[in-house]
């Protein structure tokens, strides 16, 4: 197809605010920016052992008293990995599966002092990184960006 000859659904989505980069591959762009910074703030505070995969078990909401297949839903897992990793985790000391009281054999994951260490590392991490943001961008046009960003992830629960 010649480009004088574009679809109908082509021309539109070219109309939206400008062509690409689309949302998606811009909400991917900042998100690896997060990420590498929180991975520097975990190193930077000697949590040397932590690869990229355990990095998604700290996603908010913080895993404490979940079972496996719900962390695996969060993290988009398979129960396997997520068992595997979980596994990994509690060897380093930042997870432990402990027994649900009348539960039987079912056991609920949590994090240990060291999980919740970390966690913390990551909050500060995000203030400062979202001062910072906002800072670049101006603090109310920021607060705009979190209310919209706020309400869209709100629409899908």
């Amino acid at each position: 197809m010649k480009a004088s000859e574009k679809s109908p659904s082509s021309r539109a989505i070219a109309g939206v605010e400008g062509g690409p980069p689309f949302v998606g591959a811009l909400l991917r762009v900042c998100w690896r920016r997060v990420r590498d910074r929180m991975h520097e703030a975990i190193r930077a505070a000697g949590f040397t052992d932590l690869q990229d995969p355990h990095l998604p078990v700290f996603s908010y909401p913080l895993p404490d008293g979940v079972r496996p297949s719900e962390l695996a839903h969060r993290i988009g897992m398979s129960r396997q990995a997520t068992n595997y990793l979980i596994t990994q985790m509690e060897a380093l000391g930042y997870l432990e599966r402990r027994a649900t009281e009348g539960g039987g054999d079912r056991r609920l994951v949590h994090l240990t002092e060291r999980g919740w260490q970390v966690g913390e590392v990551i909050f500060a991490c995000l203030r400062e990184l979202q001062a910072e943001w906002a800072e670049e961008i101006g603090r109310e046009r920021f607060g705009d960006f979190m209310d919209v960003l706020r309400r869209l992830a709100a629409e899908k629960q």
